[in-house]
């Protein structure tokens, strides 16, 4: 898990980039324009990065699979080659994106998003856009819903098992196990399905684009301390430092 939690890492990292970087100009520099092949990059490294982030979380699913319902083949299941091989598929695992410069574009040239993104491209667009919508929707099912289906699946098999399970301590040490991926998959497949299969007449621009800067920037952020909870070393961090602050708060209140 500590493996997939790097490659993880290393994911959310690179995705965050790719737009927070764009952002940061607007705000320091009050520079809200891109070129044409800026945008291009950064739509392509966009869709490199956010489906390798949903199959990392749908192979660290599996992990969790492996624990709960087959603990004593874990270490023969999850080998480090095979570790490696379900890194390198989530990292590859990428639908060929149709890049800015097969678009015929014409007229206005003002994206109404905060990022490079197909729709708000789209209506930029001066002739029959049915084929890139087609190929839009394809994508999405390739590399959200279908690691989400897996995902889900894997967290059925571990639900039955757990179902199955005698022992109280048992049911706490699995639920345990998985919770903090659960929180995870929940925040980043919701936000992002929300935002992929809407019906376009039932959310506005502003919703969309609060949706996307959701997934895409403020759920990565607490990925860290969300793993991080089962943790021992990191709890007992987060309870020195809440005990020093209620200390100096209740200090502070004698002072007066």
């Amino acid at each position: 898990m500590k493996f997939f939690l790097k490659s993880l890492s290393l994911i959310d990292i690179g995705y965050t980039t790719v737009i927070i970087s764009k952002i940061l100009t607007y705000f320091l520099f009050k520079n809200q324009s891109i070129s044409f092949r800026g945008c291009a990059a950064q739509m392509n490294f966009f869709f490199f990065f956010g489906p390798s982030e949903c199959w990392i979380l749908t192979t660290m699913a599996y992990d969790r699979q492996a624990t709960v319902c087959d603990p004593f083949h874990y270490s023969l299941i999850t080998n480090r080659r095979f570790c490696l091989q379900l890194a390198l598929v989530s990292w590859l695992a990428r639908f060929p994106v149709a890049t800015v410069q097969t678009l015929p574009f014409c007229g206005p040239n003002v994206i109404n998003h905060f990022f490079c993104d197909i729709p708000p491209l789209l209506e930029l667009v001066c002739t029959d856009i049915f084929a890139f919508e087609v190929y839009d929707v394809i994508a999405t099912v390739i590399v959200l819903m279908l690691p989400f289906g897996v995902t889900t699946a894997s967290y059925i098999r571990i639900l039955i098992n757990i179902l199955k399970m005698s022992s109280t301590e048992g049911h706490c040490k699995a639920f345990s196990t998985c919770s903090s991926h659960v929180i995870v998959v929940l925040l980043f497949f919701g936000a992002a399905s929300l935002t992929n299969f809407r019906d376009k007449f039932s959310y506005s621009p502003k919703t969309n684009k609060q949706l996307s800067l959701f997934y895409s920037v403020f759920t990565p952020m607490p990925n860290p301390l969300i793993h991080s909870l089962r943790n021992q070393e990191v709890k007992g961090a987060l309870k020195r430092v809440l005990g020093k602050k209620i200390v100096s708060q209740d200090l502070r209140g004698s002072d007066l």
